[in-house]
């Protein structure tokens, strides 16, 4: 069970099995964190970091889970580039969004292809869309095989 499990929080529902997200691309399960591949959504390679406990701010985090955290944007940053040739690996944590204020982590592969208009923080309009205009898991699902492969080899934690 998630430490401080908020009912009304969609990713403790999703960590708790109740109301999941994309468990298909599970690629992660650590002592602090979960990685997961959003969906729907409009880019492959848009990686999800979730704290496994529901903590609201980043001043509430502790060390070790600031550690493993580390270990997995530099890894996953890594992997996006040889995979997808990204130009620039994006890390960002809002958790602002109503039903998802639990701390969690994008990690976003912005290829150099990327239009101007959908740089930096305008890429979240990737993000909203729906089922029937998204990449299809199975285009999604190759790469978190060999993200996972790859997180796998993570003992530290």
């Amino acid at each position: 069970m998630t430490e401080n499990y908020d009912p009304q929080c969609n990713t403790c529902l999703s960590i708790q099995g109740i109301k999941p997200l994309f468990p298909e691309s599970k690629m992660y399960d650590g002592k602090y964190w979960i990685v997961e591949h959003a969906y729907p959504v409009l880019i492959k390679g848009w990686i999800v970091i979730i704290l496994k406990r529901h903590v609201q701010a980043l001043h509430e985090l502790a060390a070790e889970e600031f550690q493993e955290l580390a270990i997995l944007q530099g890894k996953i940053a890594k992997i996006l580039n040889t995979e997808l040739n990204s130009a620039k690996e994006y890390s960002v944590c809002f958790a602002e969004a109503p039903g998802f204020n639990h701390i969690h982590f994008h990690m976003i592969s912005r290829v150099k292809e990327t239009p101007e208009e959908l740089k930096g923080g305008k890429i979240f309009s990737m993000l909203k869309t729906d089922i029937e205009h998204s990449l299809t898991k199975e285009q999604i699902l190759p790469l978190c095989e060999k993200i996972r492969a790859e997180l796998n080899q993570i003992s530290n934690f």
